[in-house]
Parts: structure tokens; sequence; C-alpha cells
């Protein structure tokens, strides 16, 4: 599979023929939006840079969208939604908004993408849904999002084999990303894309690789 940032929490996976996307951005959002096709789009946070499933129906291909918790499968791809909360975006008057975390089965990997998550501990359902994490995509520029250094918390605590941290491009809180690097003892890669196999994974441990958008 090869794993591509195209700002914000959006990630395009592509394999083969198929195309999954994360938090698709839309024509309202604050920041560019995307403009590719996409087979599956799973959207964590019903707000406009998370939710530009439109603009993912391109050329032949017209996204089935999952846009909350629960269990999906999709041309291979087994998806389950957790439930959790996001304070990012709010409106006037809300304290905290619904964001599901998403963990996604497919060529014998696992991708989970935490969201614009602001629980600082993940629900008992979800840790034991989620299982072994191959790849984690984890939100830390603070923002109504985790903080840095409860991001790195958390991440480290779900044991995954490669941590890819989101939401500091385009939005999030300035020097996000550094203060999130600085959190973790170990180097850090950073990326254009990323070409992954299950063989790729093995013998890694919380590696943090940084996409470039």
């Amino acid at each position: 599979m090869v794993i591509t940032h195209h700002g914000g929490q959006c990630f395009k996976v592509t394999l083969g023929d198929l195309a999954l996307v994360f938090d698709p951005i839309s024509k309202k959002a604050t920041l560019p939006p995307v403009r590719f096709g996409a087979d599956v789009a799973l959207v964590s946070r019903d707000h406009p840079d998370m939710n530009g499933v439109d603009e993912v129906a391109y050329g032949d291909k017209k996204p089935f969208a999952i846009t909350g918790p629960g269990e999906y499968e999709r041309r291979g791809v087994v998806v389950q939604g957790f439930l959790s909360k996001s304070g990012y975006g709010l409106a006037k008057g809300q304290s905290d908004a619904i964001n599901t975390i998403y963990s996604v089965a497919l060529e014998d990997m696992t991708l989970v993408h935490l969201g614009a998550l602001a629980d600082e501990d993940l629900s008992a359902e979800a840790r034991e849904g989620i299982g072994e994490i191959d790849v984690l995509f984890v939100p830390v520029g603070v923002d109504g999002v985790l903080a840095p250094a409860k991001a790195h918390e958390l991440a480290v605590s779900l044991e995954p084999k490669i941590i890819i941290p989101m939401h500091w491009s385009g939005m999030g809180a300035p020097k996000s990303l550094d203060a999130f690097l600085k959190e973790s003892a170990s180097a850090h890669e950073t990326l254009d894309k990323l070409t992954l196999k299950k063989k790729d994974v093995a013998g890694r441990e919380g590696s943090i690789l940084v996409l470039n958008p």
C-alpha cells in the first residue's frame, strides 16, 4: 500500500486500484480542498476540514462514505468505528462534538486513525476492538484535539508499529509537530509518501514517520 498526506488529517491510502481516504477536505474548509477519486471515504468529525466526501467523487470513483461508529465492509476493507469526543471547530455553546476513531484492516495490516480526538484515554470498547496496530495516525495540534505530550503518551500506550502525526499541517497550534517530536527520545523519519508491506513493519516499535503534505 501507498500512504500520502494531503494536509490536516487527510490521508490517502492506495492498494492497487483501490483508494481509501481518511478525513477528506471539503471546498468549505480552511485548508485547500482535495480533488481525487476514492472508493471508501472515512469521516471522523462532521466539519468541513474533515468531511469533503463530495470532493473524492471523481472520475469513475464514487466513494462509500463512512461517517460514524459501527462495523463496515467494502471491497475487502473491514472497518470498525468507535465513538469518542472532539473539541475541534465547535459551534457557540457546544462543549464537545462526536469524533469517530477508525480501525481499518487491509492487506494483513491494521491502520488506526484517531480523527480529531480530544479524549486522553480511549474507551474500553475501542481499546479491546482495535487490537494490534500497524500504523497509527494521531492528532498532535492542540486546537480542540490532543496536545503534543498527551498525543505521544496515548500513542505509545497503544503500542503501534508506526506512528504518523497529523493535525499539524494547515491546522493546529504553531510548532505542535516540533513539540510532539521532542516528546520522543528516538529519531524520526520524514517522507513524501510511505510505501508499506506487512514485512516492512516487522521489528518496528513506535517508529515515528512524518509525511509531508
